[in-house]
């Protein structure tokens, strides 16, 4: 049987293990080249609540690739409101039955809508896990069975296939009537919307959420209204139905759902098909909704507020899973690599021959990211004709996958180099110092200065002291801009200005005001350095990328303007990939004339 997987996030990927396992042919679609290439090479592994490893040969980076193919079965587990879009992807001849593996109410009906409710079938997940790595699943919890049915009774042998073959491998499985699987439906949609947009919206774990009676009180109201909706929808439960819901949801553990996720890292969500869904049945039926109505429009407008600032460029590229740059070819000839790793976010940039930048990428600098930096080097090298790469940063002495290392104070004024010539000041803001690097008529290094011996000043001391004073550091930037504050933290240790923001927040200081006094902390650290007046200055750093006010102040500082290139952050990893390439041309060079001397002789 060849069945097809839309999707690998981790109900995905635990899909395709067991169907794999099951023996069926497999094929697997995700727009994320680097997952695919992973997966390619090393499969999917699930770990923990099940323990499962199978390798993959049949992968697309297109729904239309897959479809083309026309599987028996594809299972769907995208966000749902990608569904209309993949929709427009099914070719013409293609006769697969779809099963739509996915949260919400009504899902399955934009599905049988396009192809028939005979080509339709809706599957209630019952696990869960999260992303290790990108090939890794951690598996934290299988309550069984799944249910799976058929819109159209008359086409159960679909759902009885794919149950026999789940319950095969351990994968419990129910095939049901149709009516049933709503009822199953509803139930798990009730749970996900009473926890998910709270935790959002607070930021809050769900079992965090599960620990204050205030939030359990407004969990159980969320329930209730939910289940007097569908109530009205003809769907009974158990009267102690609520009861069972809280006793579930206190197992609950240190993670968030993947609504809450989603709107954290700025995301559209699938609110309309959950808490939004309870909200429509109940105007249907002219049952109140008005916590469910909050959680909708409280999560809509925050998504609108993220979206926006999106738009405006004041968000961070950190939370981003991947970042290609667009191309209108092919690169040209071999391209390079430059790989900063920095203290806080490890930065990757590739170049081609004519040093156009083809690819970018960024992730957290953690232990277990260093395999993940690996991954996507191999990854890259599947993909691109790479023939240097150079590595700077912290880590540099320590990463053994690329062809030579740099310094980044030398990096980051090549980088700088590229765009604007000449005799300047780069300032280099990072996660855990800040660098001031002055630069000849040439380019070239002239001499620099370090703040190493404490991370004041620095991005990580901007998120620390932020996260003291209660402030979105997304939103420090507008909040600044809005005080005419004058005071800044006297304290220059990250514990000493914890002590001191507090004691403002005590003293009832606004919010802006608090914002306005951590920048002007950083601006006068600044200054102190030894920065060459009337010589150009550059900002380089993420801290450049998200705190545009921060700029702004720096340029009154100085009375002169500060220039802060695209992509500040990859500015460094930049540098990098320009220097593996110039030392490549260096290696060949050498080889030819080495080669040409021993024919002479």
């Amino acid at each position: 049987m060849k069945i097809g997987i839309i999707g690998l996030g981790p109900v995905g990927m635990i899909l395709a293990v067991h169907l794999k396992e099951a023996g069926c042919e497999v094929l697997l679609c995700d727009t994320d080249r680097i997952k695919l290439n992973l997966i390619r090479s090393e499969g999917i592994r699930l770990e923990n609540v099940i323990e499962k490893h199978e390798r993959f040969s049949n992968l697309y980076g297109s729904a239309a690739e897959l479809l083309n193919e026309n599987p028996d079965y594809v299972f769907v587990a995208i966000k749902t409101y990608q569904v209309s879009d993949l929709l427009k992807d099914v070719p013409a001849g293609n006769t697969s039955i779809f099963i739509s593996a996915q949260n919400g109410i009504d899902v399955e009906h934009m599905y049988a809508k396009v192809l028939g409710e005979h080509r339709t079938c809706r599957m209630v997940i019952n696990y869960a896990g999260n992303l290790k790595a990108s090939n890794v699943v951690r598996v934290t919890f299988f309550n069984p069975p799944n249910y799976i049915a058929p819109l159209d009774d008359a086409e159960k042998r679909h759902a009885e296939a794919i149950a026999e073959l789940l319950n095969s491998v351990n994968l419990t499985t129910e095939s049901v009537r149709p009516f049933d699987l709503t009822k199953y439906t509803w139930q798990k949609t009730i749970l996900n919307s009473s926890l998910s947009a709270l935790c959002g919206i607070g930021r809050l774990t769900m079992a965090e959420a599960m620990a204050f009676p205030d939030s359990i009180e407004l969990i159980e109201q969320i329930i209730v209204e939910a289940v007097e909706v569908a109530e009205a929808e003809k769907i009974r439960f158990p009267d102690d139905f609520v009861r069972n819901c809280l006793r579930y949801l206190k197992k609950a553990g240190h993670h968030f759902p993947s609504l809450a996720v989603d709107l954290m890292n700025n995301k559209l969500t699938e609110i309309d098909y959950m808490n939004g869904k309870i909200v429509e049945y109940g105007r249907k039926h002219y049952v109140r909704t008005s916590l469910n109505l909050s959680m909708v429009n409280m999560v809509k407008a925050m998504t609108q507020k993220n979206l926006i600032t999106q738009m405006n460029g004041n968000t961070a590229t950190a939370g981003s899973k991947i970042n290609l740059v667009h191309q209108t070819g092919k690169p040209k000839g071999n391209c390079f690599l430059g790989i900063d790793l920095g203290s806080s976010y490890t930065k990757f940039t590739l170049v081609d021959e004519d040093e156009n930048v083809v690819f970018r990428y960024i992730l957290k600098t953690l232990n277990r990211d260093k395999i993940a930096a690996k991954h996507i080097i191999n990854a890259l090298h599947d993909e691109f004709p790479i023939a240097y790469s150079c590595a700077t940063g912290y880590g540099r002495k320590n990463f053994v996958d690329a062809d030579i290392a740099k310094t980044e104070i030398n990096c980051a004024a090549v980088g700088v180099n590229k765009y604007l010539k000449g005799e300047k000041n780069i300032l280099d803001i990072g996660g855990e110092d800040i660098k001031l690097i002055r630069c000849d008529t040439d380019g070239l290094v002239e001499n620099f200065y370090l703040n190493d011996k404490c991370a004041a000043g620095t991005g990580a001391f901007l998120v620390e002291i932020a996260e003291r004073a209660g402030i979105d550091v997304k939103e420090m930037s507008q909040l600044a801009s809005q005080s005419d504050y004058k005071q800044e933290l006297n304290s220059f240790c990250t514990v000493f200005a914890k002590t001191e923001i507090m004691k403002w927040v005590f003293d009832g200081l606004p919010i802006e005001n608090l914002a306005k006094g951590i920048y002007l902390s950083i601006v006068n650290r600044v200054a102190k350095m030894k920065i060459d007046p009337g010589v150009p200055i550059v900002m380089i750093g993420g801290v450049a990328s998200i705190h545009p006010y921060l700029t702004k102040m720096l340029e009154h500082k100085f009375n002169q303007p500060v220039t802060v290139l695209e992509h500040p952050q990859y500015t460094v990893s930049l540098g990098a990939a320009l220097i593996a390439k110039e030392q490549f041309q260096h290696v060949v060079t050498t080889q030819v004339l080495t080669r040409t001397e021993q024919q002479e002789v």
